[in-house]
């Protein structure tokens, strides 16, 4: 019991301490495609350390909720990482206090109180954004359920450790029609849930044509770090939840040892910059999508993901 609270922890440590290097490595190649210097892989860490340094500013008009959400959105990851498997392929403790349908709520909750607080603090872009993320919110939260439902009903489970080893037992299970199209909706659901090109273009600070950045745009110092934080962990977890449930649920601790749990840490690290390497050629071959052309992508996303569940319901 006390080796599984402590791989839990180690779990925890790897999100929190790795999340900000995946977002660097990501702008960094950014940058190199388009033939540009470009910052550090290291930059979100500075960023981070110069946020928690500095003194935190709260608007007037501000309630409890600005207040809250910093922390909201920085916990809400930490707790899907206990959820999911991030360094082993067998559940964790604390891994059955939910499943997959619950921690997609906690992510949900956690964007919900920042669409609050950014109406919360009367500036007229904070609000503008957090609209916007609501229009696409409106088509991105039914594809989180039915993906997870779509999952659940294919591998008769609702646990990530159990869905995991469906797509591989047997190997033809991953080449399955309906689990195919359930990565590709699943895809564009990260694309379109951390404010990616061609939903959103996260380097682009311009206020008017802001989506996930302008909701943090009243945040300083301590609350700022917090956000950003919690935005970087998010991300992590998506990929995660890709990766290690989805897509390569291989390379991951199968026994109690620390030297396993251990070694599976560059391996999981090397998905995801697999991972980000594909995100980079998406993110470099596509523009940015006008406004009221993101309700189609999101469309086509949802229509993706209702056609994996009901190919995989007529196979079941």
């Amino acid at each position: 019991m006390e080796k599984r609270i402590l791989f839990n922890i180690l779990q925890v440590l790897v999100v929190m301490g790795f999340s900000p290097l995946a977002v660097g490595v990501l702008n960094r190649l950014k940058e190199i495609v388009q033939s540009k210097r470009g910052p550090s892989i290291f930059q979100p860490y500075r960023d981070l350390w110069k946020l928690f340094s500095k003194d935190e500013v709260v608007p007037e008009e501000a309630s409890w909720i600005f207040r809250v959400t910093p922390y909201i959105v920085f916990v809400a990851p930490i707790f899907v990482t206990l959820l999911i498997p991030v360094l082993t392929d067998y559940p964790l403790f604390w891994a059955f206090m939910a499943d997959m349908v619950g921690a997609g709520f906690v992510l949900a909750l956690a964007g919900f109180f920042t669409a609050l607080a950014a109406v919360d603090t009367a500036n007229p872009y904070g609000p503008m954004g957090a609209s916007r993320t609501r229009m696409i919110g409106f088509l991105a939260e039914p594809i989180f359920l039915i993906v997870f439902f779509t999952v659940s009903f294919l591998a008769d489970s609702t646990i990530p450790f159990i869905v995991q080893k469906k797509w591989v037992t047997p190997l033809s299970n991953f080449f399955e029609p309906s689990h195919i199209l359930l990565l590709v909706a699943f895809v564009m659901l990260i694309l379109a849930e951390k404010g990616r090109i061609p939903v959103d273009n996260p380097s682009g600070h311009f206020e008017l044509a802001m989506i996930e950045e302008s909701k943090s745009l009243e945040y300083s110092g301590r609350g700022a770090a917090l956000m950003k934080w919690g935005s970087f962990m998010k991300f992590f977890v998506l990929m995660i939840v890709f990766l290690n449930v989805l897509l390569t649920p291989w390379g991951l601790a199968s026994t109690l040892s620390w030297g396993a749990v251990l070694g599976a840490i560059p391996l999981v690290l090397f998905k995801i910059l697999v991972f980000i390497v594909f995100l980079v050629f998406i993110e470099s071959s596509l523009a940015k999508l006008r406004l009221f052309r993101i309700n189609e992508f999101m469309s086509a996303a949802f229509v993706i993901a209702v056609i994996a569940m009901l190919m995989g319901a007529f196979k079941h």
